[in-house]
């Protein structure tokens, strides 16, 4: 806490909390007692390896020793039949000619807000930065490589240990701070490179030290996604390809032919730590964060409306204003069971927010990029969508809009599955987009539910994902579990989780989402209960009947109400009003 400029009172508070709580350990204090806990967790420090996560969740580790394995064994499922398995000849004016072959490693990026705090992997990237460069080493021509630390101390540190300019030697130059390639800000790969990939239907890499890693949210070009360290980052910038075994591969040769491996290049944790004591100081903190607020030039110079309500610019793409409050009554209106209910997406198993609400960037004839271009917006100015969160116009017709996400409903009615935000319009007798057909669903007054397998919802805890879940039209989410936060959120706007008897799911029930559904039992609600299941009804085209009680995931009372207002919003602004 000191070395991060907090105050000596700042230090005294969270030791007096820390203290008043049981949190505070310190063995050799006079009269320690030894806390009790209810579990207890051994760790053998001798079985702590090098380990990278991925290719497409956080929590799939792999030893950094059986990584290329690994890779190698999760290729076949990334392979289509028009994957091109012989390495791909590249001409660019900016790099160079080479071969591109799937593993190849498209983006190597140093990035998070998170992992980028911490000195000492940050000075050990720029050792092996230093080391690299003494002998010799480059990334790879067709390795997008960058740098967005979380903080500008880093800055200083690096630069006051004279790393900095090791890194950027290796293409490491500072992009920005905060979120860049973890939240899909990754900027276009050249344009050679990307149309290398999807001509030829190659699966390329992307490696970061960011601690998402899900399908579609790096980059649209890249099909696997690695977490790593910053050191280990340019590691695989300079090895070029996933499919790389670090113990006996060189990464190259040095000036005189001999070959160079990663542990002739990797400091020491001495050296690490005489750099991070030698260079990073309390002084850097105060200096940096005593006018974080402040802003550049640009910011400084923005034009500020005055007075107390924010003035909604009716021609801003980027902020409107939101219609979660129209047509809202002082008191809530009863909620209803659901009748006539379509199925919009019927998903798999580890659906994640980044499935549901994509943040990164998105095509010009997707639904969101005709809306811009419909509104003069160049696909160029288009930004991502985590940039365009204050437009549910823009949100909402990217939700389900992931280029990885498979709805197998299309398959469930003979159609192709494509990748991306598709669905099977019923009314319309046609595919279509999600958004698309959910319009053409809510003009009629067709409810929607989706079906989906286990840990629906994981990953980050995006607002966006139930948000827009909400206002495609969707009512209820049939699945067999949730990830606790999202389950959460849907309730919070409105949309009731539901899930499959336990041990039960779509498949085994024998449904393939081309069913109507009624849903009954919702309207208990109303008299204060909260049902512990409700009786959902599908009726099949052929006019039979699959019917199972679904257990309802609303598990608190403040739950109940939430969901009994139309959602947590409506819930607020109404005890407001009350007051």
């Amino acid at each position: 806490l000191r070395l991060t400029g907090r105050s000596e009172e700042q230090v005294a508070l969270v030791e007096a909390y820390a203290k008043a709580n049981k949190l505070w350990g310190d063995a050799t204090a006079p009269g320690y007692v030894e806390p009790t806990y209810s579990e207890y967790l051994e760790l053998d420090l001798g079985s702590v390896v090098p380990s990278i996560a991925g290719p497409k969740r956080p929590q799939d580790r792999i030893e950094l020793s059986s990584a290329k394995q690994a890779f190698e064994a999760a290729l076949p499922m990334y392979e289509t039949a028009d994957t091109v398995t012989e390495p791909v000849p590249v001409h660019t004016d900016f790099r160079g000619d080479f071969a591109l072959s799937n593993g190849a490693v498209a983006i190597a990026s140093i990035t998070s807000c998170t992992n980028t705090s911490n000195p000492s992997v940050m000075i050990a990237a720029g050792l092996i930065a230093r080391n690299a460069v003494a002998k010799g080493l480059k990334p790879k021509p067709w390795v997008k490589t960058s740098l967005a630390p979380g903080s500008q101390v880093v800055t200083d540190y690096l630069k006051a240990a004279g790393l900095q300019d090791d890194l950027d030697a290796l293409g490491y130059q500072l992009v920005g701070y905060g979120c860049a390639t973890c939240i899909g800000n990754s900027g276009p790969l050249l344009p050679e490179i990307s149309e290398a990939i999807n001509a030829n239907d190659l699966t390329v890499t992307a490696v970061l030290s960011g601690n998402r890693n899900f399908e579609g949210r790096i980059s649209p070009d890249v099909k696997m996604n690695y977490l790593a360290s910053p050191p280990l980052v340019i590691a695989y910038a300079l090895a070029g390809t996933m499919d790389f075994d670090f113990a006996t591969e060189p990464l190259g040769t040095n000036p005189e032919g001999k070959p160079v491996f990663l542990k002739d290049i990797w400091p020491t944790n001495a050296e690490v730590e005489a750099v991070v004591s030698g260079t990073v100081s309390r002084e850097m903190f105060l200096k940096d964060y005593a006018s974080v607020f402040d802003g550049d030039e640009r910011w400084r110079g923005l034009d500020v409306p005055e007075g107390d309500l924010f003035a909604w610019d009716e021609a801003s793409t980027y902020v409107r204003r939101q219609t979660f409050f129209d047509g809202m009554g002082a008191d809530p209106e009863p909620v209803r069971d659901i009748h006539g209910a379509r199925v919009l997406a019927l998903l798999g198993d580890s659906v994640t927010t980044d499935h549901i609400s994509p943040a990164g960037a998105f095509k010009a004839d997707s639904p969101a990029g005709r809306y811009l271009t419909d509104r003069g917006v160049e696909p160029k100015d288009f930004n991502s969508y985590g940039s365009r969160r204050g437009n549910h116009e823009v949100m909402v017709r990217g939700t389900f809009g992931n280029i990885r996400l498979r709805n197998q409903l299309l398959a469930s009615v003979g159609q192709e599955i494509t990748p991306g935000g598709y669905t099977y319009d019923f009314l319309a007798g046609r595919p279509t987009t999600i958004y698309e057909a959910s319009r053409d669903y809510q003009v009629h007054d067709v409810p929607l539910v989706v079906l989906a397998g286990k840990e629906y919802g994981t990953g980050s805890s995006r607002d966006w994902a139930a948000k827009g879940t909400m206002m495609l039209g969707v009512k209820a989410v049939i699945t067999e579990s949730f990830e606790r936060i999202h389950r959460s959120n849907l309730i919070g706007m409105g949309v009731l989780p539901l899930q499959f008897p336990e041990g039960e799911s779509y498949a085994s029930l024998g449904l393939d989402g081309t069913e109507t559904y009624d849903i009954a039992g919702i309207e208990a609600l109303n008299a204060g209960e909260t049902p512990k299941t409700v009786h959902v009804t599908a009726t099949k085209t052929d006019g039979t009947v699959v019917e199972f009680d679904a257990v309802v995931r609303i598990d608190t009372p403040g739950e109940a109400d939430y969901y009994r207002n139309g959602g947590i919003l409506q819930y607020v602004l109404r005890n407001l009003m009350k007051r």
